[in-house]
């Protein structure tokens, strides 16, 4: 397994690739996690002058056979963000470690007891793989302070389209904790309808449920033209 790094709209200079791989020991990761399939590195840069202290950020994606496992941190150079990033992937590998052995033989963990357990959850799609962005060809953009602006707007900072399988709340919350987000959209497993389970204050957690308004569903499409009279 390699160790592939890239730049998103930055170039990476050869000595920031070699602390890459001095940095996170692939020997160490594969001892945590032995089913690593890949890890990717992404450096990216705010051109925004208002946000120098955090003008760097590095982002690190480790593919397994098991969940994908993210860590991202921003500063004011590329290396010290890559320090970051690389105890948050160390944390989260070692806690994803510890609640895989902790498994074999116990008993399901219960949503409570999903902080105290689970790092925090990446974004999969029914396959299981990650959910990759991506740009479209031939569309113009241009930066607005930290945003780009597709073609002539509306203004659209990043779209995504994911495909998920059904899953429980429980299941829910243990992705939102792996990936280290504040929210998770899924599907629910027991009414098929999209949710949402957010962190509100301290450990608490919050969800949303969405449902079809029958009325709406049922209603017929409004009429493409008519005449007007008495």
């Amino acid at each position: 397994m390699d160790i592939v790094v890239k730049g998103r709209k930055t170039e990476v200079p050869e000595r920031f690739r070699k602390h890459v791989a001095e940095k996170l020991k692939l020997e160490k990761i594969q001892k945590l996690d032995g089913k690593v399939i890949s890890l990717d590195v992404e450096v990216s840069k705010e051109p925004n002058p208002r946000q120098a202290d955090r003008c760097d950020r590095v982002e690190i994606t480790l593919r397994s056979r098991g969940p994908v496992i993210r860590a991202e941190a921003a500063a004011s150079d590329p290396y010290a963000a890559l320090d970051l990033a690389a105890e948050k992937l160390d944390a989260r590998l070692r806690k994803q470690h510890d609640k895989r052995y902790s498994r074999r033989g116990s008993r399901r963990l219960t949503a409570a007891e999903v902080p105290d357990h689970v790092p925090g959850a990446a974004t999969l799609n029914g396959n299981g793989d990650p959910v990759h962005e991506q740009e479209p060809d031939g569309v113009p953009t241009k930066k607005i302070g930290s945003l780009e602006v597709k073609g002539e707007g509306p203004l659209i900072v990043r779209e995504k389209t994911h495909v998920a399988s059904p899953m429980t709340l429980d299941q829910a919350l243990y992705e939102m904790e792996l990936v280290g987000h504040d929210f998770y959209l899924f599907v629910d497993s027991e009414t098929k309808e999209p949710s949402v389970v957010y962190r509100r204050h301290a450990y608490d957690y919050g969800v949303i449920h969405l449902s079809t308004d029958p009325m709406v569903a049922q209603a017929p499409p409004p009429a493409a033209g008519g005449t007007l009279g008495g």
